[in-house]
């Protein structure tokens, strides 16, 4: 192949996938594959000998810029900062599929805390199976450096994020002790949820939610059938594969609204990180 057109197109799936990990966000992953194009268009494709080598060099060192100067503006966020939400179903295109594939919102979460050249040799790693010689040359050092960056941060993933799998119905199930304990019976919910379950809410100051993550059954509980009251009747819970774990899309009137993930451990639900930020429910269609 080539046509430096169709080389690109070739790659472009792979390229938002290295997007979406380093950014968290579907918007901010086009804009940067954008961003690959018009390099890639200002260079002379016939003279780079490995362009697979060449767009993922210049995708992640965008993605790198992107997330420094990023800092400041998710250090301001009203409330908690989470990452978009990417909702895969069965008939969902196949880039939707790959985009969430290895992916959860735990995992993502956790890598907000990685610096980004962490985050950058973890998900090269980890998700593209690239060598540590790769990953060095990608980021400009050396492959012993990379080898730590990659140690560093794959030992704050492991300690930060559940590796349990779920039961394939805990969302339904939980979907269904929402709507118990909105009629009165919390005993079904409270066997599902975690003593020291954690609820993060994302309204980024665009719609109400809590400013501040909800610690423990009995005020999480609280928080969660208080929002339920304040969506109304036409409130629909509607489990849903959230990345690649179990979720929930909310919906009123057949609208979504929101989205939430949920991360297991011990079999109960530990964390319920809900995205009701308007401007990061793209990935609630396709």
């Amino acid at each position: 192949m080539t046509d430096p057109t169709a080389i690109f197109e070739g790659e472009r799936t792979r390229l938002r996938g290295i997007g979406y990990r380093m950014l968290g966000s579907l918007v901010e992953a086009e804009d940067a594959v954008q961003d690959c194009w018009l390099r890639w268009q200002a260079v002379d494709a016939a003279a780079i000998r490995t362009p697979a080598a060449w767009l993922t060099t210049a995708m992640t060192r965008l993605c790198i810029d992107r997330l420094r100067a990023a800092k400041a503006i998710r250090e301001s966020y009203v409330g908690p900062w989470l990452p978009e939400p990417v909702i895969v179903h069965e008939d969902a295109p196949p880039d939707r599929a790959e985009l969430a594939e290895g992916l959860t919102m735990a995992l993502l979460v956790v890598m907000e805390t990685l610096s980004p050249a962490e985050r950058a040799a973890f998900i090269l790693r980890e998700a593209f199976d690239y060598g540590y010689d790769e990953i060095a040359g990608v980021l400009d050092t050396t492959a012993v450096n990379a080898r730590k960056l990659v140690s560093r941060a794959r030992a704050r993933v492991e300690d930060g994020a559940s590796r349990e799998r779920p039961s394939a119905d805990i969302a339904v199930r939980l979907a269904s002790a929402f709507q118990t304990a909105a009629a009165g019976d919390l005993k079904p919910l409270e066997a599902l949820l975690h003593d020291d379950v954690v609820v993060r809410s994302d309204g980024g100051g665009k719609v109400k939610a809590a400013l501040n993550p909800i610690y423990g059954q009995d005020k999480s509980i609280r928080f969660l059938l208080g929002l339920m009251r304040k969506a109304g009747p036409d409130l629909e819970i509607v489990p849903a594969r959230v990345m690649g774990g179990p979720g929930f899309v909310f919906r009123t009137a057949g609208r979504p609204f929101g989205a939430a993930a949920l991360t297991v451990r011990d079999g109960c639900v530990r964390n319920i990180d809900m995205v009701m930020n308007p401007e990061k429910l793209g990935g609630l269609t396709g």
